[in-house]
């Protein structure tokens, strides 16, 4: 790849090197009358910026190239700041900013396509916690057996520069910057396309609600960077929509392409859009939907939101009033699928029931919460979404956030019978909605996932104290004995308590089994790849049907008992039905013995109907009801009507 030519410089702000030797530098600080860049190193030296007319700085340098260290000294203030546009900040965000060359890294993904909407198995990983070693090296050795198992992208948690040894990303501060604490940014690139050489696409999760409390310098810059218009319960809102909030929209929507151009990234997880406010026109998250799409440069992205109200908005096309994004996390699924399998209604697990009609519901629908009332939040909550196709909700058992709001950061494996856990991995894997696991989920990990994060300890104490209170809206967990076991999130050990041990894949090698097969047939069962239409009916309360109707008879029943033995000698209900002259075969059990199960005995008979076992999931196809074909005459058929001698005849 070529350096691009002066006049075409790929982000509005920050350090570009220019093809002639020099590095342009450019920063927005409106409030300030001089802007000087300070040239660190072997030869320091001071540079002063041109002021522009419209609150920019700039100026090209000579003799600046790669590796060089700088900072920007703001008006008469002798203290040196980091750039807002950094790409590497290699003594963490207190530190000096890095110039980079994008184009040093030599890219082999050429024939790579990108990401389709439909077919995707995604993995959420942590690259801190991921592997023993922590970094973009020692999680791209794990990439071939992620695609043997059968996932399709890599959701990567934020690694845009954050302080500390250790940190889930969500409080970065340097938005174009990868944390030093997991390689170099060509790392981070070598992970990427080792994972387009794997068939594996990689999302980035992005965070442009807020930004963290510690290493944050943009109101250094201008205070205009936030907004006091809007609130969140995480800091200060980006200024989105209030005067001077061009700049700030454009440096954001040029973060959005920035990962796509400059990393191959597959798309984004935006984190928390229900607090990116903005009362503009044109809404910012549709701003950063075309930048990324345009970045791509016809490759195939995906953009995924997280969205806690569960605005169906989110996922429409533009031209039908909606933002254009791809997908959304459904917290209704998870909520629903935790209490079936832990009996656990607390908190914000209240307005779910686990019941039979959840599960048809959400298969059907996607979101249970559609703009009815929300007794947790004493409000309405969602809006309609019944014209949205499956694939645009991805669904979870377990995710960053819901392990480790559990007590001791504890899988939802470990808060079930294994039996039943086999069920809703079926029911997750199997169903019509894009699947999302969580790093170690698939072979069953030991390790918990704690919140963690490394600060210094005035704020590290307030962190902690929010985490206490946070936690302590579930009654169990606001026990004073249960708040004295809640893990300190700066201490190393919490952090590193959290990070898989692989030798668990061969230790728990049903569970990787389980998930592996059941992949495979959500990979190779034309029933279920080929977008079937789909309808269910519930069984009992604990028990339901999905049919997957892929045309020519050849359908699929998914069938989930996650109540007590359930037999059904009669079974008025029409989804039940084998197609004409063909009956039920098992094509796959959770009570499977290779997984750990009791064995499976005949689902669907003559002699006594269905017969469902305890917490068990099964999946039938249809076959001949007879070897040869021929239908035979069913000499006990009892006539609907006996024929009664009358005297009167």
């Amino acid at each position: 790849m070529n350096p691009r030519a002066p006049h075409s410089p790929r982000l509005p702000v920050g350090a570009e090197l220019r093809p002639d030797g020099s590095t342009h530098f450019r920063v927005w600080a409106p409030v300030h009358r001089r802007v000087r860049v300070c040239i660190e190193g072997d030869r320091p030296a001071l540079h002063e910026l041109s002021a522009e007319t419209n609150g920019y700085f700039s100026a090209s340098i000579a003799g600046v190239g790669a590796g060089t260290r700088y900072r920007y000294l703001l008006g008469d203030d002798e203290h040196p700041y980091p750039d807002p546009a950094s790409r590497f900040q290699p003594d963490g965000p207190h530190g000096a900013s890095m110039v980079v060359d994008p184009d040093a890294y030599r890219w082999t993904d050429q024939d790579w396509r990108g990401l389709a909407l439909d077919g995707q198995v995604i993995y959420e990983l942590h690259v801190g916690t991921f592997t023993r070693e922590g970094t973009w090296a020692a999680a791209a050795r794990e990439l071939p057996a992620l695609a043997e198992l059968g996932i399709t992208v890599v959701e990567v948690m934020p690694v845009a520069e954050f302080p500390g040894r250790f940190g889930w990303g969500y409080d970065g501060v340097d938005l174009f910057a990868p944390t030093r604490l997991y390689g170099m940014p060509d790392d981070f690139r070598r992970f990427v396309n080792d994972a387009h050489r794997a068939g594996i696409g990689v999302v980035l999760d992005v965070v442009y609600n807020h930004l963290g409390p510690s290493g944050n310098y943009l109101k250094a810059f201008s205070p205009r960077y936030f907004s006091d218009r809007h609130e969140t319960e995480w800091g200060e809102p980006l200024n989105f929509d209030d005067e001077d909030s061009a700049p700030v929209r454009a440096l954001y929507v040029a973060n959005a392409g920035y990962w796509i151009d400059e990393f191959h990234l597959d798309g984004l997880r935006l984190d928390a859009t229900q607090s990116i406010f903005d009362d503009s026109p044109v809404h910012i998250l549709r701003e950063i939907e075309q930048r990324v799409r345009a970045a791509a440069k016809g490759r195939r992205t995906l953009l995924i939101a997280e969205n806690e109200p569960q605005h169906a908005r989110i996922v429409r096309p533009d031209d039908h009033g909606g933002l254009g994004l791809d997908m959304m996390w459904n917290d209704d699924w998870h909520h629903s699928a935790f209490v079936a399998l832990t009996g656990r209604r607390e908190a914000y697990y209240t307005p779910h029931a686990g019941r039979a009609q959840e599960f048809v519901s959400a298969a059907k629908h996607g979101t249970l919460y559609q703009g009815q009332v929300y007794f947790w939040q004493r409000q309405r909550r969602g809006t309609p979404a019944l014209d949205i196709e499956p694939a645009h909700f991805v669904h979870f058992l377990q995710n960053h956030d819901q392990v480790a709001n559990t007590t001791g950061g504890v899988r939802c494996h470990t808060l079930a019978s294994a039996a039943r856990h086999r069920a809703m991995t079926a029911m997750l894997l199997l169903g019509p909605q894009t699947p999302m696991l969580f790093q170690g989920q698939e072979f069953a990990s030991s390790a918990p996932f704690h919140y963690f994060a490394d600060h210094e300890p005035e704020l590290a104490a307030k962190v902690s104290a929010g985490r206490s209170d946070f936690v302590s809206q579930f009654p169990t967990t606001a026990t004073q004995v249960v708040q004295g076991r809640v893990p300190e999130p700066h201490d190393p050990a919490t952090f590193e308590a959290c990070k898989l041990d692989f030798a668990e894949r061969e230790r728990h090698r049903p569970m990787l089994e389980l998930h592996r097969d059941l992949l495979r047939l959500r990979r190779e069962d034309r029933c279920l790849t080929a977008k079937p239409a789909v309808d269910g009916a519930v069984l009992a309360e604990h028990a339901f049907v999905l049919r997957f109707f892929a045309g020519e008879g050849d359908d699929r029943l998914l069938v989930v008992n996650l109540g007590p033995q359930l037999a059904l000698p009669n079974a008025p209900e029409p989804l039940l039905a084998p197609p004409e002259g063909m009956r039920w075969r098992l094509l796959w059990s959770s009570e499977d013995p290779r997984y750990g199960g009791l064995g499976t005995p005949a689902v669907d008979s003559e002699e006594a109907g269905w017969q469902l076992l305890p917490d068990c999931a099964v999946l039938l196809a249809p076959e001949p009801a007879h070897p040869d074909g021929r239908k035979r005459p069913d000499r006990r058929r009892r006539p609907e009507r006996r024929a009664v001698p009358t005297p009167f005849a």
